[in-house]
């Protein structure tokens, strides 16, 4: 039976749509990118002058007259027209290498543009550093553009004073390039075309790209999950020299920056870019850490359901009940379609645009990165990565990833300084459109499908809460750790089972965990991404609040909603959420927040018994 499911399944995925980027340009080849790429190099030759012009780095305070308000105000036109094309063209690159990383002439090209991007950061940390010389304040009451901008100001004011000398930024931007940025590309390219042995239960041998194996974590059959676990976990370790080599170069870089730049922390620099503080992150933690037993309440039901004594890490998302109904691609086009139609027609025919046009690239293959992404590419365009699923936690997550395509979309009239919105915001839209869909899906389900989406639910808040927190655990550690010396191997395996023991508890076997997770993550190979893994808590949190005052008036709601995704790149998240009544510092929002995550799982143990 297994053997015939994974055979459909196969023919299935060879419907699955790659995305279209000929609106974008014809082709990485195409006469139309090289004038693209020209274009952007001529926009920051020209920025650059501007900036040399007006002398745009770090001076000396002086009084703000008229004609210093006229520099501003071209200057930042300018800086946002080349930023928004900039960010066109390399968003571009990065979608088409993310689909085969083998791609020699997306490797060349995303070299040549990694030159383009030195010289764009390097012109903002001059605009940084000028910007905390002048009187914002003072700035913002004269000039109604810089009003307009008055956040982003205030902030890149404060920035300013964690700034090395003009010469020192230089230097590390340059040094990046063949460091930080060089370690990342090389944890995406060794792990993108890692291809792994597998032995079937059947005794069929296999050998299947990690993002494949990676996907039989969701299996129906134990044996199956368990096999492709072991060989996933080998796999890592035949690379886990290149791997932690770049993890300890990466993490090193992130300390000596940060402690240069006068950073108590790595964290500390990661709560500032992420618009919260550190009362707000200490308040979700710890309504985080409270919420454990639950979930593990959650882990031991499952595992009576599977009729085992105890979940192993390969159980963790595997299907659970009769009614595993499966979704092919066009049922969950057409589902998520009708479900985003039911909140307004705003958001239903958002989505039928980005299937129509072809912003989804779904299918898994060799080359083809793992996970899920969406990328802003132009105006109001987006182009959403996964590796889809046929089963509703595919339909789940591709509902997400057009979440965050709609926040795009909403805040596409915003200027490019206007549109940086943290990564604790950034989830908002995504989160809320998935519990769109599962509330729909839970609606319609009889009460095997319910115990399955159930599960499916609770296994991604479980994975947004517990395994964010365990990784949350080990970057903090390693950080640490790193301040005094490189780590081995052993010792990365190690920190990632402790942290993963403390979180998970009982509710998982200790001896069947997964200590190469450190190996999976791109997010810990980017140094600007430290700790990237609390905004997602943030986020679902948020999320899950938004759409309990959703559900309570709907109406009011709606007006204000498309307001606060608008302006997440434009204010704090406690004075965006104060507009909703939502009080971030305490942690009775985060506990109610949970407490809906909490009510699906007392729902999972009475189907279950």
């Amino acid at each position: 039976m297994t053997t015939l499911k994974r055979a459909a399944g196969s023919a299935a995925e060879k419907l699955l749509p790659r995305w279209d980027m000929t609106p974008i340009f014809p082709s990485l080849e195409s006469p139309e990118f090289d004038a693209g790429f020209s274009h952007v190099a001529d926009e920051i030759d020209q920025l650059q002058e501007l900036f040399d012009r007006y002398d745009i780095g770090l001076q000396e305070p002086k009084p703000l007259d008229d004609a210093a308000i006229a520099v501003f105000e071209e200057a930042i036109t300018a800086f946002n027209t080349t930023l928004e094309e900039y960010r066109t063209l390399s968003a571009y690159i990065q979608c088409i290498l993310s689909t085969d990383t083998r791609d020699s002439v997306a490797l060349n090209r995303f070299s040549e543009m990694q030159g383009q991007s030195l010289r764009i950061s390097q012109l903002g940390t001059r605009w940084t550093a000028w910007i905390g010389s002048l009187d914002v304040e003072e700035l913002i009451k004269r000039s109604p553009l810089a009003a307009d901008h008055a956040y982003n100001l205030g902030k890149a004011r404060r920035r300013a004073t964690h700034l090395m000398s003009p010469a020192e930024e230089n230097l590390a931007a340059e040094l990046n390039l063949s460091g930080g940025s060089a370690w990342e590309k090389l944890h995406m390219s060794v792990a993108s075309q890692l291809s792994v042995p597998v032995t079937m239960p059947d005794g069929e041998a296999r050998t299947l790209p990690m993002s494949v194996v990676r996907n039989l974590a969701s299996d129906p059959d134990r044996e199956v999950r368990r096999v492709a676990y072991e060989a996933e976990l080998e796999g890592w370790k035949s690379v886990a020299v290149p791997l932690a080599a770049a993890l300890n170069s990466v993490k090193g870089e992130v300390n000596t920056l940060s402690r240069r730049r006068g950073w108590e922390s790595a964290l500390d620099e990661a709560i500032f870019d992420s618009n919260i503080d550190r009362e707000t992150l200490d308040a979700m933690m710890e309504a985080a850490r409270e919420s454990f037993p639950d979930f593990r309440r959650y882990m031991h039901a499952k595992a009576r359901l599977m009729g085992i004594d105890k979940l192993a890490w390969y159980d963790v998302i595997a299907p659970v009940g009769e009614g595993n109904r499966v979704w092919d691609y066009p049922d969950a086009m057409k589902f998520i379609i009708e479900q985003f139609s039911s909140y307004s027609n705003k958001l239903g025919d958002f989505a039928d645009r980005a299937f129509r046009e072809q912003w989804v690239d779904a299918e898994p293959r060799s080359g083809k990165r793992d996970g899920a992404y969406c990328m802003p590419i132009r105006r109001d365009e987006s182009r959403v990565f996964t590796n889809y699923k046929p089963r509703y936690g595919g339909v789940s997550t591709l509902a997400h990833e057009l979440g965050h395509a709609y926040h795009n979309f909403v805040k596409s009239h915003r200027t490019t300084l206007q549109k940086s919105t943290p990564m604790t915001l950034a989830e908002t839209a995504s989160i809320f459109c998935e519990t769109i869909i599962r509330h729909a899906a839970m609606k319609d389900a009889n009460p095997e499908e319910q115990l399955s989406i159930l599960a499916e639910s609770i296994q991604d808040s479980l994975q947004v809460v517990v395994d964010i927190s365990s990784r949350f655990i080990f970057e903090s550690r390693l950080f640490e750790k790193r301040r005094e010396r490189e780590l081995t191997i052993d010792e990365l395996c190690n920190l990632m089972l402790d942290s993963q023991r403390e979180t998970y508890g009982d509710g998982l076997d200790e001896t069947k965990l997964h200590p190469y997770m450190w190996a999976v993550k791109q997010h810990y190979y980017r140094v600007g991404l430290s700790f990237y893994n609390f905004p997602y808590m943030f986020g679902l949190l948020f999320g899950l609040g938004l759409y309990a005052q959703y559900q309570r008036d709907p109406e009011a709601f709606q007006v204000s909603y498309d307001v606060l995704l608008s302006s997440t790149g434009m204010d704090d998240a406690a004075t965006l959420a104060k507009g909703f009544g939502i009080d971030i510092h305490t942690s009775d929002f985060w506990r109610s927040s949970l407490d809906l995550i909490r009510a699906d799982i007392d729902q999972f143990e009475k189907l279950v018994k």
